[in-house]
């Protein structure tokens, strides 16, 4: 051939089935050196979600920790109304320098703490349960921060006992007494570290009355010669004035006084009868003899007697029956249509040593007033028993 090649022309090279173009083949890739590990967990970060979580979790347990405490020092007045009520009296007194009206505490054996104030130099003394029973009580010591110890005779409702150790200053208390009207209350006073003001519900018929504990225990006693002055006798006093060999305390003082007091507040009697017109212009007829007699004004209730009463009994003789007469618990329980009569179931307390007492210091009676209208007004016309009189405490 002219070009100089020599034979048949070679073929072309072929190309293997299923080879890729050009365009498909990858270029070759460039080394850039080793590459570094995989990052680790970030080490201080785990530490400070631990301690946060650590924080919470001790937080959540500090806090539900206060929270059983605060519950733990809480106090349940209803409850403690109930665990303690039966323990906890009403002490009345005709006295000669006395208010005659407190509350009181059951300790042992028939003895009762009370407020010295109220049964200063006693003529005649008595305690009335929970459920309205009455015994007589004798008084055998006070002490200088006006705490009294009475002797129940016949008394046998379950003591309040005081705590072998010192409550929590913490610990909330509440103070159970008598209001005038003789219903049995329970008040919240606060604790030890955070005490409530007394003042806020005090009145002289509380005076006396003791300071317990969520469980009932005793841990305080409320006294004062007033009731602006009144304040809670610790624990630790009591312990003294309870004890078998009392320390603290002075043997009590009876009065010779000729005529003696008891509560100077007035008294009503309950209606027990339909509450009507004739009955509420009955039962103030009665109210003011009552009052008028405890507060001896002699003269004063005169003016609800009759011309006829009055004549026949004097103001001297009216004295001389009641120089050391209380009345109290009066209840209205008949009244007749026309307000001709009213008869009242009512107690008296007096001097033992009264004419007539024979030993005595309290009597039930169960009286009938005739009443008429003199110038418009209802007024006592005479009296007559409806019943014999009974010991209080038979």
């Amino acid at each position: 051939m002219e070009d100089g090649r020599s034979g048949v022309p070679r073929p072309p090279r072929r190309v293997p089935a299923g080879a890729g173009t050009l365009t498909q083949l990858e270029a070759p890739t460039r080394s850039s050196g080793a590459q570094p590990p995989p990052r680790g967990p970030w080490i201080f970060g785990r530490i400070l979600a631990g301690l946060l979580v650590l924080i919470v979790i001790v937080a959540g347990g500090a806090g539900a920790g206060w929270y059983v405490r605060a519950q733990s020092l809480r106090i349940d007045t209803a409850a403690v109304l109930t665990s303690a009520g039966p323990a906890v009296v009403r002490v009345l007194a005709t006295t000669c320098a006395g208010t005659g009206e407190a509350s009181g505490v059951v300790i042992d054996n028939g003895r009762v703490l009370t407020a010295a104030s109220a049964v200063d130099q006693p003529k005649s003394i008595i305690v009335v349960a929970q459920d309205g029973r009455i015994r007589r009580a004798n008084l055998l010591a006070t002490s200088a921060d006006g705490v009294a110890v009475l002797q129940s005779i016949g008394l046998n409702e379950s003591p309040l006992r005081l705590p072998a150790a010192d409550p929590e200053r913490k610990a909330e208390r509440a103070l159970v007494g008598y209001t005038a009207a003789g219903k049995q209350v329970v008040n919240a006073v606060g604790s030890e570290a955070d005490p409530e003001p007394l003042s806020q519900f005090m009145n002289a018929a509380k005076l006396g009355g003791p300071v317990v504990g969520k469980s009932g225990e005793l841990v305080g006693l409320v006294t004062g010669d007033t009731v602006q002055a009144s304040t809670i006798v610790p624990l630790s006093k009591l312990r003294g004035y309870v004890a078998q060999a009392p320390s603290g305390v002075t043997v009590g003082t009876l009065g010779d006084c000729p005529e003696s007091r008891g509560p100077q507040s007035p008294i009503a009697p309950v209606l027990q009868v339909a509450n009507t017109p004739l009955a509420r212009e009955t039962q103030r007829v009665l109210t003011n003899y009552l009052t008028l007699q405890n507060q001896h004004e002699f003269g004063k209730v005169r003016a609800f007697y009759s011309p006829r009463f009055a004549g026949a009994l004097t103001e001297a003789q009216d004295r001389d029956k009641h120089l050391t007469s209380y009345f109290f618990n009066p209840r209205l329980t008949d009244l007749a249509p026309d307000g001709s009569s009213a008869r009242m179931a009512y107690n008296v307390l007096f001097a033992p040593t009264a004419t007539g007492a024979d030993g005595q210091n309290c009597t039930r009676l169960d009286t009938t007033f005739y009443l008429v209208r003199s110038r418009g007004q209802l007024v006592i016309d005479r009296t007559v028993k409806a019943s014999e009189p009974a010991a209080c405490d038979s």
